[in-house]
């Protein structure tokens, strides 16, 4: 319950310094069919595939290591994804998560088959 309230603080308090509107309207673009270009929908993919890994990690201490390879294959597309939106810190998170995705499957791959 905790957790609960700290999340819902600190969201409410965000959203109204940013403003309650303006994120709405951001949101709603999910809507758009304007919004699902290629790189955006890739994008998109990427982003679900990393809370795939990262919340199961976070709160219940799963690691859903075999998805790696989703998110290996994500991270390699939103490189190329981030020529088009010109997002030099797409290029180094999305090589960083690589070497991440990488160094957790091999581990796993080493321990099952060697």
């Amino acid at each position: 319950m905790t957790y609960l309230l700290v999340y819902i603080t600190f969201i409410s308090a965000l959203f109204t310094i940013v403003g309650w509107n303006k994120i709405w309207k951001r949101i709603l673009m999910f809507k758009d069919k304007t919004y699902w270009t290629d790189y955006n929908i890739i994008e998109f993919c990427a982003w679900m595939a990393k809370a795939i890994i990262i919340v199961p990690g976070l709160i219940f201490g799963i690691e859903l290591w075999y998805f790696h390879f989703l998110t290996l294959a994500t991270s390699s597309l939103l490189i190329w994804a981030s020529m088009r939106k010109d997002l030099p810190t797409l290029i180094v998170f999305n090589t960083i998560w690589i070497v991440i995705s990488l160094t957790i499957i091999t581990r796993n791959l080493i321990q099952i088959f060697g």
